[in-house]
């Protein structure tokens, strides 16, 4: 027991002494540690590169599937209120998600399309990731989600989107 009470008194002393060395990676740290333990029970298969794009991390067909309808809807302009509520209703229902599963995904897809820079470069790299997680399985699902989104009135960019995704995903 006296050998355990050392050990932890050493590495409290030193945890102490960089604290007080560096305090200001020490924020920095016990806010990672916070988002860490945050974002902990999400289980949204989602994993971190280093190099690497983070549309790349994905390993979920239902996260990329997600991603890849908002990007859909945002082609030609912002979307609207009843687009975002569809596609919110679609991803439950379609994906069967929860309530907050669904809305993180929907979070995560806005997120990942921001790394794109814009919406179509968005459906291409993600028609790419959906390649590879799950072939040409989830491409059925895939178009009924988008022609359910967009009522069957497609935009000229929303039909250069889905050749797009028909070239990524080779159908």
């Amino acid at each position: 027991m006296p050998v355990i009470i050392l050990i932890l008194s050493a590495v409290g002393g030193a945890i102490w002494w960089w604290v007080r060395s560096n305090p200001d990676k020490a924020v920095y740290a016990a806010q990672d540690a916070v988002t860490v333990a945050r974002n902990a029970p999400r289980k949204l298969a989602f994993r971190k590169q280093l190099n690497a794009h983070p549309v790349e991390g994905i390993d979920d067909a239902r996260i990329a599937i997600c991603a890849l309808a908002q990007a859909f809807i945002e082609l030609d302009d912002l979307p609207t209120k009843e687009q975002r509520e569809r596609l919110h209703f679609l991803v439950r229902t379609k994906l069967r998600t929860s309530e907050e599963e669904g809305e993180e995904m929907e979070v995560l897809g806005r997120w990942l399309i921001g790394q794109c820079n814009d919406a179509s470069s968005a459906v291409t790299r993600l028609a790419r990731r959906l390649k590879i997680i799950d072939g040409t399985a989830s491409w059925d699902l895939l178009q009924e989600i988008l022609m359910d989104l967009v009522n069957g009135d497609l935009s000229e960019g929303q039909v250069g989107a889905i050749d797009d995704m028909k070239r990524a995903l080779r159908i």
